[in-house]
């Protein structure tokens, strides 16, 4: 089948490579950074490649269409796709997105999923309409989430694999004519905001699972902050602990060479990595010497700038 595949990174140039080795004539490649890993795949390929962005020009819609595109697959795309474009092949648009839909419609489900304490998640195939990852389902698969995943780590071992062998199967489903188009459930749906700005930050009363889950689901990116006197710091790499004794929580109980252990409402955090604004992550100690932290005090009594 004839498809314009429009995505980017390294999800993008994995779906690229599946669909190419499921012998499906990719006929056209959309994506966002130059220089991208799909990007650099379709060059090599020699493969007409073209910036998402022109697909908000209408001067560029008859490039677009001289592709003969049948489906449009949508790989990790973080940008509006005009509908004009999403309606225009045969078959229309499918897409990947990192949640059991309704769950966690947005940009942020990863994130929610592990924040919020879930145990299970996975991708959902969609058939792309007008609003946000409200499309009827085309397929579903679940993975577990342990209780030490990260963002990171469900991301690499469950949902990027997943959804690789996801949009080919959906593609294939499409072309042979068996795809389903199933509702979803509007009465299930969530909708959560981007977790960035001041949903990063640690709210160091609330109970000790909720800090250490909202710490995880923050992991890389956008990095759980918190305060150190007044500068914001982010932290990673933590872990879930007993606590012995009175401590009022975000309070320090120690500093050594595994980390800096901070008490909860109901256990204590150890954190292992923190990073400063504007500089890599490094051991917790190590910055925490630099900033001069000391056993006693407590992090997040500042706001956040």
């Amino acid at each position: 089948m004839r498809v314009a595949l429009i995505g980017q990174a390294a999800f993008g140039e994995a779906v690229y490579r599946r669909l190419l080795e499921q012998g499906e004539d990719i006929v056209g490649v959309f994506y966002e950074r130059e220089g991208d890993p799909l990007h650099n795949l379709a060059v090599e390929q020699g493969v007409t490649a073209h910036p998402t962005q022109n697909l908000r020009r209408r001067d560029f819609m008859q490039a677009y269409a001289d592709l003969g595109a049948e489906l449009n697959v949508l790989a990790f795309v973080t940008v509006i796709i005009p509908e004009r474009v999403l309606d225009l092949p045969p078959h229309g648009s499918i897409q990947y997105h990192p949640s059991l839909l309704p769950l966690h419609r947005g940009r942020s489900a990863i994130n929610w999923a592990i924040i919020n304490g879930e145990t299970e998640t996975g991708i959902t195939i969609f058939w792309v309409d007008r609003g946000i990852d409200t499309g009827p389902i085309l397929l579903q698969k679940t993975a577990p989430v342990s209780p030490t995943d990260t963002l990171a780590t469900l991301y690499r071992n469950f949902l990027f694999p997943q959804g690789v062998d996801g949009l080919a199967e959906a593609v294939a489903m499409v072309r042979d004519g068996t795809a389903p188009r199933t509702p979803q459930d509007e009465s299930a749906a969530t909708y959560e905001p981007p977790c960035e700005g001041r949903l990063a930050e640690v709210q160091w009363f609330r109970p000790a699972q909720q800090v250490y889950n909202h710490v995880r689901g923050c992991e890389p990116q956008p990095g759980a902050a918190t305060t150190i006197r007044e500068e914001t710091v982010r932290i990673f790499d933590v872990e879930l602990g007993a606590r012995e004794g009175a401590a009022m929580y975000g309070e320090v109980l120690s500093i050594e060479e595994a980390g800096v252990r901070v008490a909860l409402n109901g256990g204590s955090l150890l954190v292992r990595r923190m990073r400063r604004e504007g500089e890599r992550p490094a051991a917790a100690a190590e910055v925490a010497a630099a900033i001069g932290l000391e056993v006693g005090e407590r992090l997040g009594m500042q706001p956040i700038a």
